[in-house]
């Protein structure tokens, strides 16, 4: 069986990063391990929430690791809260990763042209040398823009993507996907860079008019589950974004209005039978 060690925070309530990253991606057949950075009693969006940062337990459990000389097939961070966890990172890839593994990054730290809150142009600096020390990075626009020092645009056309596409690639990843990339009105997906084949890839979906946290946790998980089953990059990417939709529009139609979150837990069969 393939592992995948994935690296974000868990919040006790609320469905995104690893409280999503380990079931979906186990239920696709693979081992999961997990690395918490931090723990939250829940997601942010939820006020009066509490939180312990977990960074100083990353290097002794990574000791441990080398010490039983565990490997990975995947290694994947999504939402890392401080420079220091940045540059821990970058360590661990170096020890962790091997032949035939991979490094797939999501460095969350902004949407509709905005930082999120404390943040700062040196954690952009690092988010961006981190994507240099992975093999795959799956930036949404507005994280694209700030890393690469470009203009962001609410408006724009397949030009303006590929140039963010052609300087993410510069950082060093050998593939680019912008999320969040709508070429047509009512249509989103994403649009991707290989750079050792030369081949640009994308694939849309209907626009569903509805935001929730944590479908972009939602939609890396999945991806990362397709490329360690061995699926090919589009038809990864592709299952992700067909996954995410699908579990909106599922979401919408349950009466509670869960806002805080999508019921992944409902959809799961279905990515099942489309990862085999």
């Amino acid at each position: 069986m393939k592992r995948v060690l994935t690296i974000q925070d868990i919040s006790c309530l609320g469905k995104c990063s690893l409280t999503i990253a380990l079931p979906v991606i186990s239920a696709m057949g693979v081992e999961t391990v997990i690395l918490p950075t931090a723990v939250l009693s829940t997601h942010t969006m939820f006020k009066n929430f509490t939180v312990k940062d977990l960074s100083d337990q990353i290097t002794p459990i990574t000791n441990h690791w080398k010490s039983e000389n565990v490997e990975f097939d995947a290694i994947y961070t999504g939402y890392l809260g401080t420079v220091e966890e940045i540059e821990l990172m970058k360590d661990l890839f170096k020890t962790f990763k091997k032949d035939g593994s991979f490094v797939f990054v999501d460095p969350v730290m902004a949407d509709n042209g905005k930082l999120y809150p404390a943040f700062n142009d040196d954690y952009v600096k690092k988010n961006a040398e981190l994507c240099a020390s992975a093999d795959i990075i799956v930036p949404n626009i507005t994280e694209a823009a700030f890393m690469t020092g470009t203009e962001y645009r609410e408006e724009y056309g397949e030009d303006y993507i590929k140039t963010l596409l052609s300087r993410l690639t510069e950082l060093g990843a050998k593939v680019s996907v912008l999320t969040g990339v709508s070429l047509s009105k009512g249509k989103t997906g994403v649009y991707g860079y290989d750079r050792e084949k030369d081949e640009y890839f994308t694939y849309q979906n209907d626009l569903i008019d509805a935001k929730y946290h944590g479908t972009g946790d939602l939609f890396s998980s999945a991806a990362v589950g397709a490329l360690v089953k061995g699926k090919s990059l589009y038809e990864s990417f592709k299952i992700a974004a067909d996954y995410t939709a699908l579990t909106i529009a599922e979401t919408l139609k349950n009466p509670k209005k869960p806002w805080y979150g999508v019921d992944f837990e409902a959809t799961l069969p279905k990515l099942i039978e489309a990862s085999k």
